[in-house]
């Protein structure tokens, strides 16, 4: 279905990046892969779907860095057709407690990010009237969790911009709409069950129940490859009117 599309996803070097950028993958699109670490493991992986892969590994922080990447690609594949703006980090403290230094950090990665990844593709999507623009927010981009100011914050954000976006190109083949999962359970969400687990002496099964029971109904983490599931549906035929919403793979956290 996206045979000859070019999708850049941000953070997709492992997780809910990875995830999606592998779903798009499987229905032909290229991909420009973009994080810090290993990305030799994750290209390969990505390659084997039988797809061109490139990687630019631009400290999301840093406007500069981001146009280079987004000229990269560009450069590589002609435009940049699909947009996934996934990348993001987390701190959590108090906000009497919360470093000054750690907000400006979460809110440059976790929303500006996105403003300037999609600035900069949507003339190329719009010239060409098609593109898909996709924010992973959160359920925290529609509800809020205590210790957890900069995060929230910037996941409501990036809801707004999302909208905005979409009304903005309303009219056009462009369409931007916004992932909110719940619990997934990345290298992020083990650590806190790990530190969960060692600070009450439970087993990780039972770190990991309680985890859950606290915030989602459904009790199972949502998985990278559903949330890339979800993407490729927003890509579709079927996604061309869907625009501008928040949409929630949570297990049935917001519905409580």
């Amino acid at each position: 279905m996206l045979k000859g599309k070019t999708a850049l996803v941000t953070g997709s070097t492992s997780g809910i990046g990875l995830g999606i950028a592998g779903q798009l993958a499987r229905q032909g699109a290229n991909i420009v892969l973009n994080g810090f670490g290993d990305n030799a493991t994750p290209r390969s992986a990505i390659e084997a779907l039988g797809v061109k892969v490139d990687y630019h590994g631009a400290d999301m922080s840093r406007p500069a860095e981001i146009v280079d990447m987004m000229k990269f690609a560009a450069d590589r594949f002609g435009r940049v057709d699909i947009l996934v703006n996934n990348a993001g980090i987390q701190h959590v403290a108090p906000v009497q407690d919360f470093s000054p230094e750690r907000w400006d950090a979460v809110l440059a990665i976790n929303l500006s990010s996105a403003f300037h990844a999609a600035r900069l593709a949507l003339p190329a999507m719009r010239a060409a009237n098609w593109g898909r623009i996709i924010n992973v927010a959160s359920v925290q981009g529609l509800v809020a969790s205590v210790n957890k100011s900069a995060y929230v914050a910037a996941k409501h954000g990036l809801v707004g911009l999302t909208k905005v976006i979409a009304l903005e190109n309303a009219t056009t083949g462009v369409t931007c709409n916004a992932i909110c999962p719940g619990w997934v359970l990345t290298q992020m969400v083990q650590k806190q069950l790990d530190a969960n687990a060692a600070a009450k002496g439970w087993t990780n099964a039972q770190a990991t129940h309680e985890l859950l029971r606290e915030k989602m109904p459904s009790m199972q983490f949502t998985t990278p490859e559903e949330l890339g599931d979800l993407a490729v549906f927003f890509c579709s035929p079927a996604g061309n009117n869907v625009r501008g919403v928040a949409w929630n793979m949570d297990g049935g956290w917001a519905a409580q």
